[in-house]
């Protein structure tokens, strides 16, 4: 389901993402590999127009994996070893952006961000399709939430 679809089901954590999504501006993108390793790598992200857009090189590795395989994780990046602001995983499928209206916003997402956008049409736009969320904190506050379409919200113990 897409970004808007996402936080109507599961708020808590749609929330907690967005928060930590538009202060950090960059997420941990993991991708298969055509040999079946996995790749991470950092990547930008923007919240616009009820999406989560990730946009990438043309022609990078990492898109040549989505375009391969769609299947991913975005992963927020830890702060340090308690990371207060806590880990949103955002697993799903990414879907390439061809739609000009569509891309168009991305572009102008960027452009208020970071006064600075891609050229059309050298670079990949993607949206995702989130299939399953979790927030985990650490710290005092020691908190896991996750989230699927079948099972819905859950708090989950906290390990050890």
């Amino acid at each position: 389901m897409r970004w808007s679809e996402f936080a109507a089901a599961c708020p808590e954590i749609a929330a907690l993402a967005e928060e930590r999504l538009r202060s950090d501006e960059l997420v941990l993108v993991g991708t298969i590999r055509e040999d079946g390793s996995p790749r991470i790598s950092p990547n930008e992200v923007d919240l616009a127009a009820g999406e989560l857009f990730f946009g990438m090189m043309w022609q990078s590795r990492k898109a040549r994996d989505l375009a391969r395989d769609p299947r991913c994780v975005l992963h927020s990046v830890p702060s340090d070893r308690i990371n207060p602001g806590g880990d949103v995983k955002l697993y799903g499928r990414a879907v390439e952006v061809r739609d000009p209206d569509l891309r168009r916003v991305y572009r102008e997402a960027i452009k208020a961000r970071i006064d600075w956008q891609p050229e059309e049409p050298n670079y990949h736009c993607f949206v995702l399709d989130v299939e399953r969320a979790a927030f985990v904190v650490f710290g005092e506050r020691r908190e896991v939430l996750a989230w699927d379409r079948a099972r819905g919200l859950r708090h989950l113990p906290f390990p050890g």
